[in-house]
């Protein structure tokens, strides 16, 4: 099973939900953190790292002995990586999305590729987890292929939790991509409101089942739940508005470490998901 566990917004305890979820279940489970520009699963489960993968995507290098200037590599990019001038032609490598069309229009064979450095993925152990996480290069813009790059260690033999990035942009969307459910972090405030409505209809699209983890439950106001309740969206969890909880957060420690109780909770919310991915299995079938 793969569960993606994202939010419209950052700050709703998404990485506090897939870390106690993983740590919780424990065996069988990959943890993949995919919020490759502020990567922080690993602060909370400490993985021993036992290898560094460096990722690099495809950019154009212009042979200029062969290059006539027609000016084809050009009109094809739609990111203006590339640039034919009088005599010459200049690349601009990190504006490139990678999609070849200027090695496929030029009939002088002048396109070849070189590549540029996206990130750095880690991988790991904590305990009986598989830990997998990507750090974005400082300055790139493109995430979403070093996102499929940590996705590509998805094990579909063991339980697969991804840590996404927050909001419902493309990153978000490549990390809920081809996932089995999407669990979506909320908090009961009006930008927390906003932001939930803008991820579920990104779910829509997609259409991946999915419920909601409320945390902070008790403070703001029942919106959220209306919300829910109209939109048939069930809530799978209920995390409280402590202090307790915050101090655990703020020395980087587990809740269901520090508050083993919570360990029963969040395996309940696994049961739940895997019923709910169940049942919509069953469906499609039917």
């Amino acid at each position: 099973m793969i569960i993606s566990i994202a939010s419209g917004k950052g700050g709703t305890g998404k990485t506090t939900i897939a870390t106690n979820l993983a740590f919780s279940l424990e065996t069988d489970t990959v943890l993949l953190d995919c919020d490759v520009e502020a990567p922080n699963s690993h602060l909370f489960l400490n993985p021993k790292f036992e290898k560094t993968e460096t990722v690099y995507t495809p950019v154009p290098k212009i042979d200029l002995e062969k290059c006539t200037l027609c000016g084809k590599c050009a009109e094809i990019c739609r990111f203006n990586s590339i640039a034919v001038l009088q005599e010459t032609v200049l690349t601009f490598p990190e504006l490139c999305h990678s999609c070849g069309g200027c090695i496929e229009v030029c009939s002088e064979n002048a396109v070849s590729e070189t590549k540029r450095e996206l990130g750095k993925i880690g991988v790991g152990y904590c305990g009986d987890i598989f830990f997998v996480n990507g750090r974005i290069r400082v300055g790139e813009a493109m995430s979403p292929p070093l996102i499929k790059k940590v996705k590509d260690y998805i094990d579909k033999t063991k339980i697969n939790i991804i840590d996404a990035p927050p909001g419902t942009s493309c990153p978000v969307i490549t990390a809920m991509k081809n996932t089995d459910f999407v669990l979506l972090a909320t908090e009961p405030t009006p930008f927390g409101l906003h932001d939930l409505i803008l991820a579920v209809e990104a779910v829509k699209v997609l259409n991946i089942p999915c419920g909601l983890v409320i945390n902070r439950a008790d403070i703001g106001d029942n919106r959220v739940k209306d919300y829910a309740r109209d939109n048939n969206i069930p809530i799978l969890m209920e995390i409280p508005f402590e202090r307790k909880i915050a101090e655990i957060y703020s020395k980087g420690e587990l809740v269901v470490s520090a508050m083993p109780e919570f360990k029963e909770k969040f395996l309940e919310l696994y049961r739940s998901i895997a019923e709910i991915v169940q049942r919509s299995e069953k469906g499609c079938e039917n």
